[in-house]
């Protein structure tokens, strides 16, 4: 089982806050994957190349996109399901990570599931950017599970390298985060499972257009 978290944010500080919060986030639910068996490899948005103007990935003639865009899209291909990590901008999801997924055509998400973490220096945790981020991810085709994640003042729950804070209960906040991957666990192999039968569901191979009332 394969799984991308993808970090949600480009921010390199946040004064007078820990650098890069979300890398905290990333890397725990990294963490916590990989605990179970699952492999699992970090997305972060600094690291993907592409043009300052925005064009997608699949709008691109064959070989001429940014190297990196082609490598992410068999990533993304490749994956089972997907982590979709994001502070909260005006009561949404992060603007870089709305940027990033929009590079990708759905048909590489599809028929998989995701997991929605959100995460704040305050109290709210993200969660009303996770009520936003329901909308967009089943648009994408990659459906997100029930249980969510937030994690509120996550600069004292996480140290930098993703583990729980000393001072942290570790063990319930490990059992908060397996109700919510333990889902994705359970419909990523079963959509693994219907995948490998060929999708022959004429709901899901229909062109676009029949989607249109008559």
């Amino acid at each position: 089982m394969k799984t991308l978290v993808f970090l949600g944010s480009v921010r390199t500080s946040t004064p007078p806050r820990p650098a890069r919060l979300g890398a905290r986030v990333a890397k725990a639910c990294a963490a916590y994957l990989e605990s179970t068996g699952i492999e699992v490899e970090m997305i972060d948005p600094l690291d993907i190349d592409r043009d300052p103007i925005f064009r997608p990935q699949f709008s691109y003639a064959s070989g001429r996109a940014p190297i990196a865009l082609d490598s992410l899209a068999e990533k993304i291909k490749a994956a089972d399901s997907y982590v979709m990590v994001s502070p909260e901008y005006n009561h949404s999801m992060s603007p870089a990570l709305a940027d990033l997924l929009n590079h990708f055509g759905s048909s590489l998400f599809s028929y998989k599931p995701s997991a929605i973490v959100t995460y704040s220096a305050g109290q709210w945790g993200g969660a009303r950017a996770a009520v936003n981020m329901r909308t967009f991810l089943g648009e994408l085709g990659c459906l997100p599970v029930s249980a969510m994640i937030q994690i509120p003042h996550a600069q004292d729950v996480l140290c930098e390298d993703g583990q729980f804070a000393p001072d942290i209960d570790a063990q319930r906040w490990r059992g908060y985060m397996a109700r919510c991957f333990d889902q994705l666990a359970w419909w990523s192999a079963a959509a693994q499972a219907q995948r490998a039968q060929g999708l022959a569901a004429p709901a899901f191979v229909k062109d676009p257009s029949q989607r249109n009332a008559p």
